[in-house]
């Protein structure tokens, strides 16, 4: 059995107290509106991995929240490359929080959508293959699915030569997903900003230095500069902050 490493809030409230799993989850949150919710982690000194992946900054704490962000949505969004990289498996939940889902009026497991524009993917991969709910592929009109991709998955296409991002949200929330969470990776959540859509930023701030050689959280074509407010900050007794930034 996991021990829970104690969180507790630094602001806007200081509190001393630790932030159970119902504190945790009003920390998050439902928005009453479509959101985009991007989640990352990182180390002091900015990298985006740890010998090329995202699990050796990732400790108890951020995969505790990692695992509430999931269950707040409606629709998991990753890029392709991420999701073969990070060998995604299966979106599935625990008990615990299905049962929460459940009690809110909510599918027992969110969608997992793929964006990819070379649709370079592999219906045999769990993430496809054992979903438990059929996954959503957002590409573009001139790319072409391997064999069995389009037996595990809906293909959507947004876009003539490239996947057209804002089209593919809008899409996601006419079927219903209104609460969207992103996990990159960086070239993803850097399209996404330069398209003026992301929401929200949740960042877990690792107590690492990782060194040179990673990239960042972000990543592609420069972008217009823009102002997101911060909203929380969380404090884990293992050292590492939880930071929530977000449009109004």
């Amino acid at each position: 059995m996991t021990v829970e490493t104690p969180i507790t809030a630094l602001w806007p409230v200081p509190s001393a107290a630790t932030l159970d799993d119902a504190a945790l989850t009003a920390c998050y949150g439902r928005a009453d509106r479509p959101r985009l919710r991007v989640n990352f982690v990182t180390s002091v000194d900015g990298a985006v991995t740890v010998d090329d992946y995202s699990a050796g900054l990732s400790g108890e704490p951020d995969k505790r929240v990692f695992r509430l962000l999931r269950m707040l949505c409606d629709g998991l969004v990753v890029a392709g490359g991420t999701m073969r990289h990070e060998r995604y498996r299966a979106l599935r939940l625990d008990e615990r929080r299905r049962s929460w889902r459940r009690e809110h009026g909510l599918p027992e497991c969110p969608t997992l959508v793929v964006v990819s524009g070379s649709v370079n993917l592999d219906p045999t991969q769990p993430a496809f293959a054992d979903a438990p709910v059929r996954p959503i592929v957002l590409t573009h009109a001139a790319a072409t699915a391997p064999p069995g991709l389009a037996d595990v998955a809906d293909l959507v296409e947004c876009g003539d030569d490239r996947v057209d991002l804002a089209a593919g949200l809008a899409e996601l929330r006419r079927r219903g997903l209104g609460q969207l969470l992103c996990e990159g990776g960086p070239h993803l959540f850097g399209a996404l900003t330069a398209a003026d859509l992301v929401d929200e930023v949740c960042l877990t701030v690792a107590p690492l230095l990782a060194g040179p050689g990673a990239g960042r959280i972000t990543a592609g074509q420069p972008s217009p500069v823009r102002h997101l407010p911060l909203r929380h900050v969380l404090a884990a007794t293992d050292g590492g902050l939880l930071l929530r930034y977000a449009r109004d």
